[in-house]
């Protein structure tokens, strides 16, 4: 806690923590680290939360040379150059199709809206495809690696007169693998729960048994062992179904849609009939996706196949190799005698 202090005018200037100001007002959600909910609301908060800050709060507080400024806004401002840059690779086969030859420029054109299609899906299919790995791995194990929580940051006054002096950051319990977030796993006794309730549902779930008498300290490194697993599986399989969406936005079939694509939603007849055609693309974009064009032979016949194979078999393997895990011998298995020899039971 931060205690008031006394400037040489006798005159008390009070820095409180976040969660309420000098008033007594609260100000903040958080007044310390808060394990959150991994649900759709919580990441999407999170997401707005760290995109609107790489944009604004964060490039501002390292121009000016901030010294609250921390690695953890430095690693969120990667965002700027991720997004950037895929705007830019949309743009680059369609920005300059006017100044082309007609013909020239509805080739450039079908080619750049490809491109961004595909720009597209790479991001959408990178993210979304970790959770066919992390899901399973929740429902077999009872190990969300997922899982956020709130960290409340206590920093240096800008001003004399500053009493908002918490920033907070948004992390992940096993975003370190040596030194997880133990601490906020355990249950409060105080609200009527048991210590160890979270590590006595995940030993119960893998089979270690009911009622172990320190079941943190036994399935601490189960756990570890759990979210490394985890952690390169989905990094494994989610480029490769990157790539499997990039395959799919160059499909033929999309040229259907990009005719009489449109954003203009007040026109609601034209943007209905363009989101009806786009579902059509995406049918008939996955069926040529996997059986080839049919002026393909050979390889490339198959090659939808073999990347779909691929992105999947990857995805399965990696949650069976990840909820896999080595029962440690039972502590009674044997017993030393009197001559310091092991005796089966």
């Amino acid at each position: 806690m931060i205690l008031p202090i006394s400037n040489f005018n006798n005159k008390h200037v009070k820095f409180t923590s976040a969660n309420v100001d000098e008033n007594g007002v609260k100000k903040e959600k958080y007044d310390k680290d808060t394990l959150l909910e991994n649900n759709f609301a919580t990441r999407a908060s999170i997401a707005f939360d760290k995109i609107g800050n790489a944009f604004t709060l964060y490039p501002a507080k390292g121009i000016k040379g901030d010294k609250n400024a921390n690695f953890y806004e430095f690693l969120t401002m990667g965002t700027i150059p991720y997004v950037t840059g895929s705007l830019m690779m949309m743009s680059v086969f369609n920005s300059k199709n006017k100044v082309f030859a007609p013909f020239a420029a509805s080739k450039a054109g079908a080619i750049g809206r490809k491109m961004a299609l595909g720009v597209l899906f790479y991001g959408v299919l990178k993210e979304v495809s970790k959770t066919l790995v992390t899901r399973p791995v929740k429902w077999f194990t009872g190990v969300d690696t997922e899982v956020p929580y709130a960290k409340v940051n206590y920093e240096l006054p800008d001003d004399i007169n500053d009493t908002d002096i918490t920033s907070i950051e948004h992390h992940k319990v096993f975003e370190s693998k040596e030194f997880p977030r133990w601490d906020l796993l355990y249950k409060s006794e105080a609200e009527g729960h048991v210590r160890n309730e979270y590590f006595d549902k995940v030993a119960k779930k893998l089979g270690f048994g009911e009622n172990l008498p320190d079941s943190d300290q036994e399935m601490k490194p189960v756990i570890k062992e759990i979210a490394v697993k985890t952690d390169l599986a989905k990094t494994l399989s989610s480029y490769l179904w990157a790539a499997t969406g990039v395959m799919l936005a160059s499909q033929e079939p999309w040229d259907d849609y990009f005719k009489v694509a449109t954003a203009k939603v007040w026109k609601p007849k034209e943007f209905g009939h363009s989101l009806k055609v786009f579902g059509q693309s995406a049918k008939k974009s996955a069926i040529e996706f996997f059986n080839g064009p049919k002026s393909a032979k050979g390889f490339q016949k198959h090659a939808g196949k073999v990347m779909l194979g691929l992105a999947a078999l990857s995805t399965v393997a990696g949650v069976l190799n990840a909820v896999h895990v080595k029962k440690p011998a039972k502590a009674n298995d044997k017993v030393i005698d009197k001559n310091g020899k092991y005796v089966e039971e």
